[in-house]
């Protein structure tokens, strides 16, 4: 059986107890170096096997989960957030699949998720937006043609966008054009979570300049939208006129 784990967005007590129970009781670990906090690993045992595979391609991933499971070891692939988003699991898991080899997936805590919570922000506010939209810029990796950033910006939903902070020039850009006003709020976070976090607030107009000036080039996230600003309606679950199912409002009182 391998373990596939969403190790959370950086703060290793983030990621789940199902998580951490996997990793302090893995065999072999192969994790996202890149990204996972390494501090994720601490409490493993002194006998782990540890791979990074930001060093390795698919087939050495691959030889690595097999062997483990043929030599009867624990096997734990950790990847950074929600191993769902931006994970590239799908290709891990169909090769496992074709293998005969089991394995199940531990959700984690996405990095979007996080950075919400370090801003104190909510994605979705009554007559702001009830749509939150997770994309990224088309970069060396493609994106489909109906998903163009251009295009999803006319929907002026809260947005996600991943993968893309090298870009942000051309991203904010394309986001105006789309349809966001250039006065549309804009925060920028660098490893949310991380002890090293980084928190960059602005407009489209001149969030740009704000992130080069922190000299932010990779492992940030780029959130828009008026759920930044202060301005919202207000929620009807808990509305003293508004009846649902376990309570009356107050004029059927």
């Amino acid at each position: 059986m391998i373990h596939f784990i969403g190790a959370g967005p950086g703060d290793p007590e983030l990621i789940t107890v199902r998580g951490r129970k996997l990793i302090d009781e893995a065999d072999v670990i192969i994790y996202a170096g890149s990204l996972v906090n390494p501090d994720v690993l601490k409490g493993s045992k002194p006998t782990v096997e540890i791979h990074n595979s930001a060093y390795m391609d698919l087939d050495e991933v691959m030889d690595v989960m097999s062997r483990a499971e043929k030599s009867g070891l624990k096997a734990v692939r950790v990847h950074t957030g929600d191993p769902a988003i931006y994970g590239a699991i799908r290709e891990q898991m169909d090769r496992l699949e074709e293998m005969g080899i089991e394995f199940d997936v531990v959700p984690g805590v996405s990095s979007f998720l996080a950075v919400a919570a370090v801003l104190k922000k909510e994605y979705t506010l009554p007559d702001v937006s009830q749509t939150v939209i997770v994309t990224r810029m088309e970069g060396r990796t493609p994106v489909p043609e109906k998903e163009r950033l251009i295009d999803l910006a006319r929907h002026n939903a809260s947005m996600a966008i991943f993968l893309s902070i090298g870009f942000i020039d051309e991203m904010c850009k394309t986001l105006v054009e789309g349809g966001y006003s250039p006065d549309t709020p804009v925060a920028v976070v660098y490893k949310a979570t991380w002890p090293d976090e980084k928190i960059v607030l602005g407009s489209l107009a001149d969030i740009a300049g704000k992130v080069k000036a922190e000299k932010i080039d990779r492992t940030a996230l780029t959130v828009v939208g008026r759920f930044l600003g202060g301005e919202y309606g207000l929620s009807k679950l808990y509305d003293k006129h508004f009846t649902t199912m376990y309570r009356k409002g107050a004029e059927e009182q």
